[in-house]
């Protein structure tokens, strides 16, 4: 089986706005139901979970069945931190598919993931045991010391920047939560999934994801991912 978490439990902090930003509407749809439908509309997804605020579990649950996401089988709650969210998501998946299930952890808030990118991590798990889905750095990467001076110049061609889906075994990517918390309950020092793993020891695979797989963060990232949108002429029906 093949679930997707969907995690979208942020306030939208950094954008200064009242509405979190998953929910923020593009062509009139929330941004949380245009990457949902990703999931919802590939075929080898089974199921969907999504994590949200508890304060909008109701609205999420709405949206569902307004959109007619008939693959999103469970909504809960998130909790302090972004990887508290995904572990909430994972203990919810746990309750209802079995431990080999492969599952795909990605932001609600990037919403323009192509069908080969969620293809590409449930192929990769099947083959590796895990996905995580990159980008190539088109920036020259520099690594500093005292704040201003440059310390190392990076190597490009070896360099990507990690996105999501990051794509787990739903028992090892449990486990690693599970271990973490014991140690560092806090989660301080994990970034992602990714992360997490990599402190666990795992070995991981990467797959290449399309460029313009956004996460909205900021407002100038909301804006080039509404011109994306726009410009691909979506259709929420």
């Amino acid at each position: 089986m093949n679930v997707a978490l969907i995690f979208a439990g942020g306030v939208g902090s950094r954008m200064g706005l009242k509405t979190p930003k998953q929910f923020l509407k593009i062509n009139g749809v929330p941004i949380i139901v245009l990457t949902l439908m990703n999931f919802q509309n590939h075929k080898d997804i089974d199921g969907i979970c999504v994590v949200t605020l508890k304060e909008y579990i109701d609205y999420v649950k709405d949206l569902v069945k307004e959109y007619k996401l008939d693959k999103v089988v469970s909504v809960v709650s998130g909790g302090k931190t972004g990887q508290d969210s995904i572990y909430n998501g994972l203990c919810e998946i746990s309750k209802k598919y079995a431990k080999d299930t492969t599952v795909l952890i990605h932001d609600g808030v990037r919403p323009i993931i192509t069908n080969k990118v969620i293809s590409d991590n449930i192929e990769a798990v099947k083959k590796y045991g895990n996905a995580i889905t990159c980008k190539q750095c088109i920036e020259t990467i520099i690594t500093i010391k005292n704040q201003t001076q440059v310390d190392e110049v990076i190597d490009r061609a070896n360099s990507l920047t990690a996105q999501a889906p990051q794509s787990f075994i739903l028992s090892e990517i449990l486990e690693a939560h599970e271990k973490m918390r014991k140690d560092n309950p806090n989660y301080d020092g994990v970034i992602d999934s990714c992360t997490l793993m990599r402190l666990n020891g795992k070995e991981l695979h990467t797959i290449m994801g399309n460029v313009d797989n956004l996460k909205v963060t900021t407002k100038n990232d909301y804006l080039s991912v509404k011109a994306i949108v726009e410009n691909q002429d979506i259709e929420c029906e």
